[in-house]
This record gives structure tokens, C-alpha cells and sequence, in this order.
């Protein structure tokens, strides 16, 4: 009996570590926020801040594109962005204000994530890693908020856009909530910056980074990129997608539904950025919409052009990036 318990209880021991091990792997770049780290403040006012920050309206009017509201609080004041536009579209991602502002506001510290975007930015996660906050400069927001009215209507013709989706803006520091691509991660065993295969994903993925592309190229953007992770498929994901094929079974069907720039979502969380193949499920988005084409970037592909004759590099007028982006997509996929 003394043999069987001490081994029950080596297992178990064996399990905790494991765990322990995959909870640190899936951590790194990832740091929790407590009360020593020298972010604690600002994100302990951030989450005050926004427990108020809930404006709903079913009917949009170009005044609410225009909307700003400060609010006090003791010891700082926050300014609200918009409120009714982005509330509009958390309910478009059936995302109710219960679950975001639980997320936001009541859950444990948030996470801070190490990046290396070429950002100046600091980037924290909520401690269910659900939303993105990212703090943004001046021109950032005014880039934001002058293009708001035609992000909403590009996300309305395409609803199932691959471009990450904005859910708030607010300013103590200037800061934005973002839905996160790889939410839920727990199953995730791959995340690259850059494929290294071909995508076994529907064509319906190419021409919608197709769409999305050439939406940026209207807003005179480029330097964005595809985060993409992914995870063997499970069985229950495996019979959620069966039932699926079982409710369409026409290729008419799966036509309709793509001439109106739609595609079956799989049932799961996070289905908007959720893909699945044959054999794996991706997560996909399109991030960092905020580099504009101007006086600089022109000066710097201009320097690059003449230095470096021939050579391929990021920094090109936002037709020429759009058309690559859109390509290299088409060449990984199949």
C-alpha cells in the first residue's frame, strides 16, 4: 500500500512539473504585472479608467465617429474615443459588455508582452490573454480616428476580415484595446513570423487578404504583416467541422456565401481570426495598420532606392507592398 501511494503520488508530482514547464514555455515573452513592476500604475489606472467606458447604440451617426468624452477620476482623467462605434463592434464579434469589461477590469494583473515590433510601443495582454492593449503616439490615434468611419465600412462589406479588430480608444496614456489573434492559445504549438510551408487553407483566404490589402493601400499604409500560429486539429474541432460540412453540403452554398465575402465560421472562440485545414487550425490576422506612406517613408525609399539598386526592401510605395503582401500570401497557400 506504502509502494502504490508514494507512486500515485510521484505521478502526480511528475504531472505538476510538466505543467508548471508548459505554463513557463507558454509565458515567455510574457510577464505578469504586479504591484513591483514599473507598469503596475498605468495599467492599474487603465483598468479603472475603463470600468465606466460602456456606451452601446444601435444606430450609428457620423457624430458618434466624432464622440470624446473625459471622464475624472481621483488622481487622473481619461478620454474616451468613439465609444458608441467600437461597442457597436464588439457586438458585431457577439463579444457582450459583461465579458469585455470582466476581462478588462476585474480579472487578475495584466500581462506585459515583450515585442519586437519596431514600435516605440508597450504592449500588455489581459490576464485571460482575450484582448491586446497597445499604447499609440498622438499621430497614431488621429490616423485612427480620421480612417474609423472607412475601417467600419470595410469590416461591413467584408465581415470576416483577417485585419485585427479594434475594440476601444481611450487616452490617459493614448492606448487601444485589440482583440487578440491567438486567443484561446492553450492547444497552440507553432507561431511563426513567416510560414515556412504552404497554408493547406481554403483560396477564400487569399482573396480575402487580397480585399484586405488593397483596402490599406486605399489608407496609404504599409509595413503590415501576417501573424499566423498553429495547432494540430483535436477531435472535438474535428466534429464541430463535420457538422458544419453537414449543414452545407452544396458547392452553391459555399458560393453564396463568398460572392458576399462571407465563409463558415468555425465553432469556437475567436472565430474570426480561426481557420481551419484538412489537418491543423491557423490563426490568422492582419496587425500593425498604422505605418503611413508619407514625407519620411518617401525619403527613405528614395535613399534605399539609390543605395541599394535592385535590391527588395520593406519601405516601397504602398501599391507596390499591397501587390507583394498579397502575393507572397498567394504563393504559401494551396
Amino acid at each position: 500500500m506504502a509502494q502504490t501511494t508514494a507512486a500515485g503520488t510521484s505521478g502526480a508530482a511528475r504531472r505538476r512539473y510538466w505543467w508548471q514547464l508548459r505554463r513557463r514555455w507558454r509565458m515567455l515573452g510574457v510577464f505578469e504585472i504586479n504591484p513591483e513592476h514599473e507598469f503596475y500604475h498605468l495599467t492599474s489606472v487603465m483598468k479603472d479608467g475603463m470600468r465606466a467606458l460602456t456606451q452601446a447604440s444601435d444606430t450609428l451617426t457620423a457624430e458618434h465617429f466624432k464622440a470624446e468624452e473625459t471622464q475624472t477620476h481621483e488622481g487622473f482623467e481619461i478620454q474616451t474615443f468613439a465609444a458608441p462605434v467600437f461597442a457597436k463592434l464588439r457586438r458585431s464579434l457577439d463579444i457582450t459588455e459583461e465579458e469585455y469589461m470582466n476581462s478588462l477590469c476585474l480579472g487578475g494583473c495584466y500581462l506585459q508582452f515583450v515585442s519586437n515590433s519596431k514600435s516605440k510601443a508597450d504592449f500588455f495582454v489581459t490576464n485571460d490573454k482575450r484582448f491586446f492593449l497597445k499604447t499609440q503616439s498622438r499621430r497614431e490615434v488621429r490616423f485612427l480616428l480620421s480612417n474609423l468611419q472607412a475601417y467600419m465600412d470595410h469590416l461591413e462589406k467584408y465581415p470576416h476580415s483577417l485585419m485585427v479588430r479594434f475594440l476601444g480608444k481611450s487616452g490617459y496614456k493614448y492606448f487601444i484595446v485589440m482583440q487578440s489573434v491567438f486567443y484561446p492559445d492553450e492547444r497552440i504549438n507553432i507561431r511563426y513570423s513567416k510560414c515556412p510551408h504552404p497554408l493547406l487553407i481554403s483560396s477564400w483566404f487569399a482573396n480575402q487578404v487580397k480585399a484586405d490589402a488593397a483596402f490599406l493601400q486605399e489608407l496609404n499604409v504599409l509595413d503590415y504583416s501576417l501573424l499566423l500560429a498553429r495547432q494540430p486539429l483535436h477531435q472535438d474541432e474535428l466534429d464541430g467541422k463535420h457538422s458544419l460540412a453537414n449543414i452545407t453540403r452544396t458547392d452553391s452554398v459555399l458560393q453564396e456565401f463568398h460572392e458576399h465575402h462571407h465563409r463558415l465560421l468555425p465553432n469556437c472562440k475567436n472565430a474570426i481570426h480561426v481557420i481551419d485545414g484538412p489537418d491543423h487550425r491557423y490563426f490568422v490576422g492582419i496587425i500593425d495598420i498604422f505605418t503611413v506612406y508619407n514625407w519620411k517613408k518617401k525619403l527613405e525609399n528614395l535613399w534605399k532606392s539609390v543605395h541599394f539598386p535592385g535590391r527588395a526592401f520593406s519601405t516601397v510605395r504602398p501599391n507596390k507592398y499591397s501587390r507583394r503582401f498579397s502575393q507572397w500570401i498567394q504563393d504559401h497557400t494551396q
